[in-house]
């Protein structure tokens, strides 16, 4: 499980206290490449956080920190990134969004990006 996998954290904060800022952290002290989009630009160490939808190449992951409902305006955008896999993060759990996933053959996960990270899941 040494692979570094690309991952666009969607829901990124600029708060230390958010999972989402930690996750952003903890992939890159695990040599992650990383990208972010949240709702004020920002950064979180090195990695600015965006605003817009931007045409990232080449992502293996993307790991939501945003809930279902703030999803949907997302779905189209997420879909054409093509990622291997999306991480629905608790609390963002989406039954539709998988759906959608699972017809492009995207790998979906119900998981916490920090457990998988802390037990070399990732």
């Amino acid at each position: 499980m040494n692979e570094k996998k690309k991952t666009l954290v969607l829901g990124a904060s600029g708060n230390p206290s958010r999972y989402s800022y930690l996750a952003v952290q903890r992939l890159r002290s695990h040599g992650h490449p990383v990208v972010a989009i949240g709702r004020a630009h920002t950064f979180v160490a090195d990695v600015p956080v965006e605003t817009e939808k931007k045409e990232f190449d080449e992502i293996d992951t993307i790991t939501l920190y945003i809930n279902p409902q703030h999803q949907k305006e997302y779905y189209d955008y997420i879909l054409s990134l093509k990622p291997k896999r999306i991480i629905f993060n608790p609390g963002a759990e989406n039954e539709e969004l998988e759906e959608l996933a699972h017809k492009q053959n995207i790998q979906t996960l119900d998981a916490c990006t920090l457990v998988l990270l802390s037990t070399n899941q990732y």
